[in-house]
């Protein structure tokens, strides 16, 4: 896979997870107040609530398979497990990881509750409560869309479900009117607290450089004021006249498929006239004596913090020379590739020559 479809399917799969998360603490709640209908029985309800855990875990399996095959940060295995590990966002990646052993525990024990008994089952069960908001502040701490507008719908949605089921959960309990009070206060200002770390952290610009990524992975001046240190996140720079730069990355070519045609992507990262990260992908019939009939191309260019800030196609394709024509939002950008490749080892270096264009 590319690094731009990992980086697709990560995203993918860490949302799925929330939602599925959402409907786990949901379906949890309507359990324990043995809520039911003519059409959804309990036993509907507590089988759901089972499948949709294990699913659950599933997705956040892949979630962190596909964020560690990326590549781009520097995340291990390890990191996903052993929270607070990482040199990336060590705070919000091991909240992550604390939400995932939270949940990996509740499914061991709840295939093991025969074993370990009905009472401490249930008390490990209440893991299901903390791991939700936990996981929640980890997507909006470490994601990329954190600050995208249909994330935020998304996010206010699982919120304000989970806030409900509670509230009802509490309002059907026979506990005392104080401490009925007590829980609708701490169901209602968990939310708060949430939304009041969001609007002052991951809304704001600069939060990569607070979260802790690596000062390699940040398009950002650092300046000094007085006696405190002021970090600022400017905007992505783009290419506004020709340059000539360096190319280092590596090539990958996947099997035929069933039709004969294979799948070659180039990617990696142009430094010297201008710095960015570069996406080639081209499909085609193997050519006897090496290359490919090129049938379909597809290519992005753009600085690490806004790799798709320029996106097209192939227009010109002889040996290792790739001509491609790119289109950003104001602006369009004609790069020629001459690269070198190493077939033992996958190697791909060569020159980039840039030059700005009128929009195609």
């Amino acid at each position: 896979m590319s690094s731009h479809a990992l980086w697709f399917a990560t995203r993918g799969f860490g949302v799925v997870s929330l939602l599925l998360l959402t409907a786990i603490v949901v379906l949890g709640v309507a359990g324990a107040t043995r809520w039911r209908s003519p059409r959804w029985p309990r036993f509907v309800v507590a089988g759901l609530h089972r499948n949709l855990t294990l699913l659950a875990l599933v997705f956040i399996v892949l979630h962190v398979i596909t964020t560690v095959a990326d590549g781009y940060a520097p995340i291990s295995l390890l990191s996903a497990v052993v929270p607070f590990t990482s040199p990336y966002r060590p705070v919000w990646l091991g909240l992550g990881a604390v939400a995932f052993d939270l949940l990996l525990a509740l499914t061991i024990t709840s295939l093991l509750r025969a074993r370990i008994g009905y009472g401490r089952w249930r008390a490990l069960h209440w893991l299901a409560y903390a791991s939700w908001p936990i996981a929640l502040v980890h997507g909006l701490g470490t994601g990329t869309d954190a600050r995208v507008t249909w994330m935020q719908v998304l996010t206010v949605a699982c919120v304000a479900g989970v806030a409900v089921a509670v509230l009802r959960r509490v309002a059907a309990s026979g506990a005392t009117p104080g401490a009925r009070a007590s829980g609708v206060v701490a169901v209602l200002a968990l939310p708060l607290v949430i939304g009041a770390w969001y609007l002052g952290g991951p809304a704001r610009q600069g939060w990569a450089a607070r979260a802790g990524t690596p000062r390699s992975l940040l398009p950002h001046a650092v300046a000094t004021a007085r006696s405190r240190r002021v970090v600022t996140v400017a905007a992505p720079t783009l290419p506004t006249s020709a340059f000539t730069g360096t190319f280092n990355g590596r090539v990958r070519e996947t099997p035929q498929d069933a039709s004969g045609r294979v799948l070659v992507n180039i990617s990696g990262r142009t430094s010297g006239g201008d710095a960015g990260v570069l996406w080639i992908r081209l499909q085609g019939q193997p050519i006897s004596g090496g290359g490919v009939a090129m049938t379909a191309s597809g290519a992005s260019y753009g600085p690490a913090a806004f790799p798709n800030a320029f996106v097209g196609k192939i227009v010109g394709l002889q040996g290792t020379r790739i001509l491609l024509s790119l289109n950003g939002q104001t602006s369009g950008l004609s790069l020629l590739v001459d690269l070198r490749l190493d077939p033992a080892t996958g190697a791909a270096t060569g020159t980039v020559q840039g030059k700005p264009t009128s929009l195609q």
